[in-house]
């Protein structure tokens, strides 16, 4: 069996904020949900996050998916993995428990597999550590290599405690470390905080792998950007430039369609089938899914949607709805959560929906506010047209049937039902259910006083002109 521990207790000084440097966000999703993820898509059965700085706050993000304990102090990363300890006594001698940063969260599930099956149990490793060759080693552990297998590491040294030789060295650790459980066991009690920062050092478990007989090698990664962590912000915009780019590279290989990167961003866990075009200024958001041949933005924003084949989503935002196949939507059109829109629907500009069905082919073409209401099929919605749902207290159902005409500058005065086929005439405010195929009419009769502005007029001669309006 497989297991992890997800070191995730740094405060992150230097991001300048309340929030755990792991809560921090990648493609507005927090790093920590990033590094999960991708040991869970790798077949890690059973996790293990170490938390300290502000606790609670880490833990409400994890929300009961894995085991947490808490490293009180912040006495390095060695004392870090040490607080898993009990957590790796309830796993086997032969088991395999694998190291992550919770801060470093564009490691993939295909480097933790390849890094276990090709250089850790390929090896036959009792420790195997990630690393990467960077052009500007500077901050990072430096690698010491056996001189006769460069895949036998002897020691990793850190920086400030590194010599001017050391230094040089371009190899670096990347953080992260499959392990078998016997050697965890055995030499994390080992560590030592005889170095310049007082710290136990996690590094120091290969020195004393190679001291105790047991072997310690390396997976070298093939892209140094999955081991890069971030301490402060512009350290986590480059995480972010790093991974937009990564993912719109996956996104174009799957036949979506990027005129122009300006302005866009999509969250790692958006779907977008092939022939999708995507417009400048769009931001995907949250678990979107996407159809074929769909066409988004430009300036648009998506959070959970879900939408089918062929939609348009024109300068418009979408929350938690659905909508389906060939719909058009705005351009200024706000959609938010828990509406279902059929096929073939037109929802145009500054149009409003609120947790409200609207069935296929049906119109709402501008100006119009549909909230906690049901629409059927083919329905005309003019322009203006209000569902008044909201009484002050509670908030009430509108329905419309099949067929219907709702006027324009119409108020549908919840609850009420309109019937299939019926129509409602303009400017009429409707408080009575309209039976099918009837025509509601709810106005006044025009009322017409002649010479009404002259009178007006005279009667205030005396007031300046910026008042008289």
């Amino acid at each position: 069996m497989k297991s992890a521990i997800i070191l995730a207790g740094g405060m992150g000084k230097r991001m300048k904020s309340v929030k755990p440097k792991v809560l921090h966000e990648v493609l507005f999703k927090p790093m920590i949900e990033w590094v999960y993820d991708a040991a869970i898509k790798a077949g890690i059965e059973k996790i293990c996050v170490v938390t300290g700085y502000n606790r609670e706050m880490v833990e409400a993000q994890i929300n009961g998916r894995a085991d947490c304990v808490w490293q009180s102090e912040q006495l390095g990363t060695g004392d870090a993995a040490m607080r898993a300890m009990d957590f790796v006594r309830t796993l086997n001698d032969e088991d395999d428990v694998l190291i992550l940063c919770g801060d470093a969260p564009l490691v993939s599930s295909g480097t933790i597999s390849e890094a276990y099956n090709k250089a850790h149990c390929g090896n036959k490793n009792d420790v195997t550590v990630f690393t990467a060759i960077l052009s500007d080693p500077t901050g990072y552990g430096r690698i010491i290599n056996d001189s006769k297998n460069d895949d036998v590491i002897t020691d990793i040294r850190e920086e400030k405690d590194a010599t001017d030789v050391e230094r040089q060295i371009k190899e670096i650790n990347g953080g992260s470390y499959w392990m078998k459980v016997k050697a965890f066991k055995m030499l994390l009690p080992t560590l030592k905080n005889n170095n310049g920062a007082n710290e136990y050092y996690l590094t120091d478990i290969i020195k004393s792998a190679n001291e105790n007989g047991m072997k310690a090698g390396r997976y070298l990664s093939g892209d140094a950007g999955e081991l890069e962590g971030a301490n402060d912000r512009a350290q986590l915009l480059s995480l972010n430039e790093h991974a937009r780019d990564m993912l719109f590279t996956k996104h174009m290989l799957n036949g979506v369609s990027i005129i122009d990167k300006s302005g866009i961003t999509i969250g790692p866990d958006a779907v977008i089938d092939s022939d999708t075009v995507i417009l400048p200024g769009t931001i995907l958001r949250g678990k979107c899914v996407i159809g074929t041949g769909c066409v988004i933005g430009p300036n648009t924003l998506l959070e959970n949607a879900i939408l089918g084949d062929g939609v348009t989503v024109n300068s418009s935002q979408i929350y938690s709805s659905k909508i389906g196949s060939g719909t058009r939507v705005g351009p200024f059109s706000y959609i938010r959560p828990d509406c279902v829109v059929g096929e073939k629907v037109k929802i145009g500009d500054f149009v409003e929906l609120k947790n409200s069905t609207l069935g296929d082919g049906t119109s709402v073409s501008h100006l119009t506010y549909i909230g906690d209401s049901d629409f059927g099929k083919k329905i005309n919605v003019g322009c203006g047209t209000v569902t008044v749902n909201y009484d002050g207290r509670k908030k009430y159902r509108t329905k419309v049937g099949d067929n219907a005409f709702i006027g324009c500058n119409t108020n549908l005065v919840a609850p009420v039902k309109i019937g299939t086929g019926a129509y409602t005439a303009a400017g009429s405010t409707i408080t009575v259910d309209v039976p099918e195929n009837s025509l509601a009419i709810a106005r006044e009769r025009q009322t017409i006083k002649t010479d009404w502005m002259i009178k007006t007029r005279e009667n205030n001669k005396d007031v300046p002109a910026s008042e008289n309006i």
